[in-house]
């Protein structure tokens, strides 16, 4: 089933040329169907190569899904234009009267500061509480889902020496358990931060679970028990050259960087770049929408009273 997108976002070539199957506002409006809706929270900084990540995600389930683009400031972006900006996003404005099936909120390029001291911080709190009445289900991805274990479950991270930067194996913790269906034992996914969660300090947490784990990177997926919040440490989403291009940059900017670990061939940073959580990426969003937004969300979602309790199902 297709993701309906505002018409002329630059994602629709991009995701069109994949096979994945888009629809635009004009065509999804002379259909008659309940889809899925989705709030997206954009605070990466290359705003349309974010975008595109994520529709493509989206775009790979049976489900029907529309997305709407929303904005943490009215200011102008460093790596989008205004244009953009003010033609496909929302502010929160727009939408603090609205209810949604889902809302993913992005990382950002914030792992070395502390929360309080964000410039925004006020907003993304509002947003997250705002949330826990209207949204169905909330994927909190990386910095995000620090942010979010800080705000609602009073848990911080470590800021790390160096930046954990590169491909990890990580495995399941749970057998049975829906959001893992169709994962395997063992299975790659990205991480590129600054800073980590205490994984011994969330399995203590009475209100969290933790679902997949690494050696290396930590906690990976952590599900609220009540199947409202699932936060990811990393970043399924990537593509294939998200990682070398975050090396190359930090580079440029004589950061010092590492070369990210086990994601060139021989770690060569010379040699091709191997993608090997693409498959796993796109089952852990088909399962977060499947299980925990659409079998869950109301019909009407004026009625967030409705939503179906997972003990019920």
């Amino acid at each position: 089933m297709p993701v309906r997108i505002p018409d002329h976002l630059p994602a629709a070539g991009v995701l069109e040329s994949e096979n994945i199957f888009v629809m635009s506002e004009t065509r999804a409006a002379n259909q008659d169907i309940r889809p899925m809706k989705v709030l997206i929270l954009n605070l990466m900084p290359n705003k349309i190569e974010t975008e595109t990540q994520l529709l493509r995600l989206l775009g790979n389930t049976p489900l029907q899904v529309d997305v709407d683009l929303l904005r943490i400031h009215d200011k102008e972006s460093k790596h989008t234009s205004i244009d953009h900006m003010n033609t496909f996003y929302r502010d929160f404005e727009d939408v603090r009267h609205k209810n949604y099936d889902g809302l993913i909120i992005t990382g950002a390029p914030l792992g070395q500061i502390d929360f309080e001291d964000i410039v925004y911080w006020d907003h993304i709190r509002e947003i997250i509480d705002w949330s826990q009445e209207h949204v169905t289900s909330v994927l909190f991805l990386c910095w995000a889902a620090h942010a979010g274990l800080y705000h609602l479950y009073g848990l911080n991270r470590q800021i790390l020496p160096k930046k954990r930067s590169g491909v990890f194996v990580h495995r399941r913790t749970c057998q049975h358990f829906p959001l893992l269906r169709g994962f395997d034992d063992e299975f790659f996914a990205p991480h590129s931060r600054f800073a980590e969660m205490n994984l011994e300090e969330i399995k203590q947490h009475p209100q969290l679970q933790v679902l997949a784990e690494s050696d290396e990177a930590g906690a990976y997926l952590v599900l609220s028990r009540n199947n409202r919040n699932l936060f990811v440490m990393g970043h399924p989403e990537y593509q294939k050259s998200t990682l070398n291009d975050e090396y190359h940059r930090d580079l440029a900017q004589n950061f010092n960087p590492d070369v990210p670990q086990n994601y060139y061939r021989n770690d060569n940073p010379e040699a091709e770049a191997i993608a090997r959580w693409h498959s796993h990426g796109s089952l852990l969003v088909s399962n977060w929408l499947n299980y925990y937004v659409y079998q869950l969300t109301p019909y009407d979602l004026n009625d967030m009273t409705a939503m179906t309790p997972w003990e019920s199902r």
